[in-house]
């Protein structure tokens, strides 16, 4: 991945004060200035993330992988606030020194900003309003995941829906992840099977059926295809 987009997109918003809030802020004068995630912020990475090696960010962003970038851009739109009170001290070119936060506002300029960026990497990939990094929809298939579920039980259908969106599209997703999803989706095509009758053709619902249940998706048996 070319860090320089993110590496310019990083540089604008730390500049703004956008991460005070939480990463706190180096003042010429007096030292760092602890943000609301303390003094150790080696250790707020390493404890949201799993990771050892990824702040200063500075020091480190020349050797991310394309995950650690991802992750990067995820721990930052959680600990994103938009100043909309501030000074600016001059002395050394200390920057700004913010004091009130506006956090949705923060977080809606990141996302739009950094959507630029990965929607033209890679075959595309998008920041979500819940601050995940997500693929995007193969050209022709956007609807499938834009689509409106109708339904009066969100916790039977929609959510398992939705739950299994996220991750099939997760930027991390594995083969086994992706199968998990699509596990996901026959049981709620299963809880939906009485209602089925009204809407689909006999064959299509045993195609449906023979899909999830005979090729290695729910059961695991010598009879399933695993391939």
């Amino acid at each position: 991945m070319d860090l320089t987009f993110f590496k310019n997109h990083y540089s604008y918003f730390e500049n703004e004060g956008y991460f005070q809030k939480y990463l706190g802020k180096e003042c010429v004068d007096n030292g760092f200035i602890a943000g609301e995630l303390g003094y150790d912020l080696e250790g707020a990475f390493l404890f949201a993330l799993r990771k050892d090696y990824l702040f200063p960010i500075w020091q480190q962003v020349d050797v991310y992988s394309e995950e650690d970038v991802f992750d990067v851009i995820e721990f930052l739109y959680d600990h994103c606030a938009k100043p909309t009170k501030r000074s600016y001290h001059d002395w050394n070119g200390c920057g700004w020194h913010c004091e009130e936060y506006d956090e949705l506002a923060g977080k809606k300029e990141f996302r739009e900003k950094i959507n630029k960026i990965l929607e033209l990497y890679s075959e595309g990939f998008e920041l979500s309003s819940s601050g995940e990094v997500l693929a995007l929809a193969e050209t022709g298939l956007e609807g499938l995941f834009e689509a409106p579920i109708p339904t009066a039980d969100p916790e039977n259908i929609e959510k398992r829906i939705e739950a299994a969106k996220i991750k099939w599209r997760r930027h991390r997703a594995t083969w086994d992840d992706r199968k998990e999803a699509i596990r996901e989706l026959a049981d709620v095509l299963e809880y939906l099977r009485p209602q089925l009758k009204k809407v689909l053709e006999t064959e299509d619902e045993n195609d449906l059926f023979n899909i999830a249940n005979n090729f290695g998706i729910r059961h695991h048996n010598q009879k399933q295809k695993i391939n």
